[in-house]
């Protein structure tokens, strides 16, 4: 039995070499300006500016086209009260005796501690989960592939998508996150894969003095 599901003509637009070039080189220069913001600006950011970029990191590639992802978003103060005292009391307990002291020295130069006002602060945040398995219309469990591999890239394209639109970010991984299953009533076969903060940054916002490695250090050519 042919299994094959149909296929349709690639729609796909070439681009001269040279405006491709340019293209790069804007790209490259935009998204270096991109930081890991932590103070917000508590100004509303359009809905449908975020449902567009949810758009986009649903496009991803991921394994057997499963799309092992789902994103949900918190713009309630209330929900945000919620995680922000959740995330605290684990973070309390990282920094207080659950971190090994390299890893707290490795984020010493960056400021951080467990305090994340940021968490209630910012209009947005988006509670990214990665499905383990899926569950078909009679309850049976369907196998996932790559699931780590997929949501990563997903997750990345939503960075990527939010910061050409004129949005800050912000990647926080309290862990253990189990809570956000709780409060958020995702179903079991859901784990959080991280808790991203999205809005404008604060007028006074200031980042890490900090740069990324060269492009001779990160890759190579053959």
């Amino acid at each position: 039995m042919d299994t094959k599901a149909p296929h349709l003509p690639l729609a796909f637009s070439f681009v001269d070499p040279t405006e491709m070039q340019e293209r790069a080189t804007a790209l490259a220069k935009q998204m270096r300006s991109r930081r890991t913001v932590r103070d917000y600006a508590d100004k509303a950011v359009p809905r449908g500016v975020i449902e567009a970029c949810l758009q986009i990191a649903g496009s991803a590639p991921n394994g057997a086209n499963r799309q092992p992802w789902h994103f949900a978003v918190i713009e309630s103060p209330e929900m945000k009260r919620k995680i922000r005292l959740a995330a605290e009391e684990e973070e309390r307990a990282f920094y207080n005796g659950r971190a090994p002291q390299d890893w707290l020295d490795a984020l010493a130069p960056l400021g951080t501690d467990e305090n994340k006002p940021f968490l209630e602060v910012a209009p947005y945040l988006i509670a990214i989960f990665a499905e383990s398995y899926g569950l078909d219309d009679q309850g049976n469990k369907i196998k996932n592939y790559y699931v780590q591999e997929s949501v990563g890239i997903a997750t990345g394209m939503l960075i990527m998508a939010l910061h050409q639109v004129g949005l800050a970010t912000l990647t926080h991984t309290p862990s253990p996150m189990n809570f956000l299953n709780e409060l958020l009533q995702r179903p079991k076969n859901e784990r959080p894969f991280l808790l991203l903060v999205v809005g404008y940054p604060a007028q006074d916002a200031q980042v890490p003095a900090i740069s990324k490695k060269s492009l001779q250090e990160i890759a190579s050519f053959f």
